[in-house]
């Protein structure tokens, strides 16, 4: 049984679980600490909530069987032992997941418009949050006849849906556009046009969009001191930083885990207030490169007064992403490094953003130039690797036969959204991969790329 005590510990626990869950994994689930559990349950219901709930909200279908299958397959190795056993109730706007004999079960809740929240650590009831109404009415995206050589073309797509790619990758889904025409479009098994999946880090890119959105209306600067109050002390290191370092990954913050995994606030039900902003700096501010959540999270809480007036929602219907659900924690707050649920086709218009200077249907949306400032490799570089690093996007200019100006968001599992300006083209490649089993991005945009030059 789980005695008060221990339960208000794994509950303070959680604030810093992606440090404990990545060091220690259990060896069985007989072996898995409270903590582990804790996070699994969460995993799995906020998974399954997102997954089932936009999907329908979207006008397409998922079960939680066709979650199980590929959604909760191959995640990290110390909680994918526990989740298979979890059960899943799924009610009108929730789904719980029962972890421990004696505590209450973890609790996702939905909201239209909005996606879904993973409750705090022992809440018995659901938050309530009013519906967010979304546009409805948005012209489809146009279809036509590739420029190239539609054979290699499809020959290209079908290896990415056969391993072509990457031995034992799962994609769900392609999207090619090219003149801001669908050129090439295929899905996996319960997936489809219609099918919103979780952007991972891609929200990141999303982010840095709705930054630049903000930069264009007046409203922020990034070459200020990013606006976070915990910083504003006289005499704190911290104020030095700004909204362009954040974006950059250039903060100095230390943070917890080489590629600051958040667990606690992704899958534990902290907020977003509580777990970014009191990290130290370790490294001056713009002299180091890490890659950190952290940094997108308080980039996004830097400009958070904008939302009032101007939330995500409304830039992504101004484009037709009628079908993307930005996901916030318990408190409100967005969770921009990784939690927005979308369909392919939405991120294909994303990409035609920047293909079009920041220009949508005749009315500017971000600053003239806006794509080059995330695309150029200003600030310190990933030490090792293959691709540059700009301001919440990554650099493809040192992929052989990608043209230097392509330019890309990347999530994990597989969620690559690749620009390349000089050809009018995005390639958007959705997948589920499991753990260690990378597709080939850079080889597959150089095989696209090959079929319509």
């Amino acid at each position: 049984m789980m005695t008060l005590s221990r339960f208000a510990t794994i509950a303070t626990a959680l604030s810093l679980a992606s440090a404990v869950a990545a060091q220690t994994p259990p060896t069985s689930p007989a072996s898995a600490t409270p903590t582990h559990r804790a996070l699994a349950a969460g995993y799995k219901a906020l998974t399954v909530c997102s997954a089932v709930f936009t999907a329908r909200e979207a006008g397409a279908d998922r079960t939680p069987a066709s979650v199980e299958a590929n959604e909760l397959v191959g995640i990290y190795p110390e909680l994918q032992p526990l989740i298979g056993a979890m059960p899943v109730e799924m009610t009108a706007d929730a789904v719980s997941v029962a972890w421990d004999e004696a505590a209450p079960p973890r609790i996702a809740t939905y909201t239209a418009g909005r996606g879904c929240v993973i409750e705090p650590m022992g809440a018995t009831q659901t938050s309530r949050r009013p519906p967010l109404a979304r546009s409805t009415s948005v012209s489809e995206l146009p279809t036509a006849a590739p420029r190239g050589d539609a054979t290699a073309l499809d020959s290209a797509v079908d290896r990415a849906f056969s391993g072509g790619f990457g031995v034992g990758t799962n994609t769900t889904g392609v999207v090619v556009l090219q003149e801001g025409r669908i050129v090439a479009e295929h899905y996996a098994a319960d997936f489809g046009p219609h099918v919103p999946q979780r952007t991972w880090s891609v929200a990141k890119s999303l982010a840095g969009t709705l930054i630049g959105a903000a930069v264009h209306r007046g409203e922020v600067d990034v070459t200020a001191s990013a606006a976070i109050a915990n910083w504003r002390a006289p005499g704190d290191p911290r104020g030095a930083i700004t909204l362009e370092a954040l974006m950059r990954m250039s903060s100095g913050l230390t943070s917890d885990t080489a590629g600051n995994r958040t667990d606690g606030l992704y899958f534990g039900g902290t907020t977003v207030d509580e777990q970014a902003p009191g990290w130290p700096l370790l490294a001056p501010v713009g002299s180091t490169y890490r890659y950190a959540n952290n940094d997108t999270l308080l980039a996004v809480m830097a400009i958070a007064p904008t939302f009032e007036a101007h939330p995500p929602a409304e830039l992504f219907d101004r484009l037709g992403m009628t079908h993307t659900f930005a996901e916030t924690d318990w408190r409100g707050n967005y969770i921009l490094s990784s939690q927005v649920w979308t369909t392919a086709r939405d991120l294909a218009r994303f990409g035609q953003l920047y293909l079009q200077n920041g220009v949508w249907e005749g009315e500017r949306i971000l600053p003239e130039g806006w794509e080059t400032f995330v695309s150029t490799t200003s600030g310190p570089q990933p030490p090792t690797g293959a691709f540059g690093y700009g301001a919440t996007f990554w650099v493809m200019n040192r992929s052989d036969g990608v043209p230097a100006d392509a330019f890309a968001a990347f999530g994990n599992r597989g969620q690559y959204v690749v620009i390349v300006p000089s050809r009018n083209l995005v390639i958007v490649r959705r997948g589920e991969d499991p753990a260690g089993k990378g597709f080939d991005i850079a080889a597959f945009a150089r095989d696209v790329l090959a079929a319509l030059d």
